[in-house]
């Protein structure tokens, strides 16, 4: 085996992809052998950490989204700017509280979402971004018991779960069930971010005749920040936008 296939036996893949530069640079330095061993562990220990990033960044599937940098504050009639922004120390996730995002669409409940997923992730927290939906069709889809545990657990095992867009479809029954099922396999386990259009006053409409609603709303909220957000939508002024310089 060669050097590099040895290093990267040994995972050590910061000096595998950087020997020779690493190698040159020690001997111009004239850095005595503790100092080497000392700096080739930093570097190693830095590229893994990075490599980890990477990884639960990848693992979370946040797809494209804006930063919180482009974000208008001006633009909502009401957002807490003083509490959205303090949820990003991701305390809330070490607490395992949850988080109710609720207002309109079109006014960055999900932008606010996945920037909150991205910093856990890189706070070494294991998340996963769905929508409500995409979740249910996936439970719905599997073809026996042992598929649909192991689904679930996917589902439950995350640190931050993010379940984007409640109320924007109904479910019958058997979804709602499903949605159910994974708040009460998280609470006091497991942080769960909701965006939602609708107040859980009206949650009947989203999962109308399910007996599981109430139990739902009550393990969401028993340790959960409220985060209302209102005003009109900003795919609404964008567009109009578009329109009055067309």
């Amino acid at each position: 085996m060669t050097i590099y296939e040895d290093l990267l036996d040994l995972r050590l893949h910061y000096l595998a992809g950087n020997l020779q530069q690493f190698v040159a640079q020690a001997e111009s330095a004239a850095m005595k052998p503790i100092d080497i061993i000392t700096r080739a562990v930093e570097l190693e220990q830095l590229e893994r950490s990075q490599r980890s990033i990477q990884r639960r960044l990848k693992e979370a599937r946040l797809g494209r989204f804006n930063m919180m940098k482009d974000f208008d504050w001006n633009w909502p009639k009401e957002a807490d700017r003083k509490v959205i922004e303090g949820l990003f120390s991701c305390d809330f996730v070490e607490a395992r509280q949850n988080i109710i995002l609720a207002g309109p669409q079109g006014l960055g409940k999900t932008m606010i979402a996945k920037n909150l997923a991205q910093q856990a992730a890189m706070r070494c927290f294991s998340v996963l971004y769905t929508t409500a939906s995409a979740m249910v069709i996936d439970l719905g889809a599997q073809e026996n018991k042992s598929s649909l545990q192991r689904r679930l657990r996917y589902y439950e095992s995350r640190d931050l779960l993010v379940l984007d867009e409640i109320g924007y479809l109904a479910f019958d029954n058997r979804a709602a069930d499903f949605v159910f099922e994974i708040v009460n396999r998280r609470y006091e386990k497991g942080s769960i971010i909701i965006t939602t259009n609708l107040a859980f006053k009206d949650w009947g409409q989203i999962f109308p005749g399910a007996p599981c609603v109430t139990a739902m709303i009550d393990r969401l909220t028993h340790h959960a920040k409220i985060i209302k957000i209102n005003g009109d939508s900003y795919r609404l002024r964008e567009s109009k936008s578009r329109k009055d310089k067309a």
